[in-house]
């Protein structure tokens, strides 16, 4: 059974930082790959970043390029979320999901994902 929890959620003031944590068990996840997704309040759910475990690709939305980064640590199977620059808009719950094989920005394709963690950015 495949678990992803999520943690390092928190309120931030605008321009801040955070680091969220998914740490997954359950099986080897070298030939998994990890997205974040996140939700705001009344919103759909929109891709933000994934990676490919294998070849360590990466991928991210538009909206957070240049100010988010992903990455993983093979040894802990854990995959982290660095947020820089936050705006108010980043506010919303974050859930990591992963998936076999190759990373995907549509939710839909990922097979287990995480309960979550909010994120609240104030202006």
């Amino acid at each position: 059974q495949v678990q992803l929890v999520e943690s390092g959620g928190a309120l931030v003031q605008a321009g801040g930082s955070l680091r969220l944590s998914c740490a997954a068990s359950g099986r080897s996840f070298r030939s998994y790959a990890m997205g974040w997704f996140r939700q705001a309040p009344g919103k759909e759910r929109e891709f933000v970043t994934a990676i490919t475990w294998s070849t360590a690709t990466t991928y991210y939305a538009d909206s957070v390029k240049g100010r988010f980064t992903i990455s993983r640590d093979s040894a802990k199977y854990t995959v982290y979320l660095q947020m820089n620059s936050l705006k108010p808009e980043d506010t919303a719950v974050y859930y990591c999901a992963a998936r076999r094989w190759i990373a995907s920005m549509s939710g839909d394709d990922y097979d287990y994902w995480g309960q979550g963690t909010q994120v609240t950015v104030s202006s």
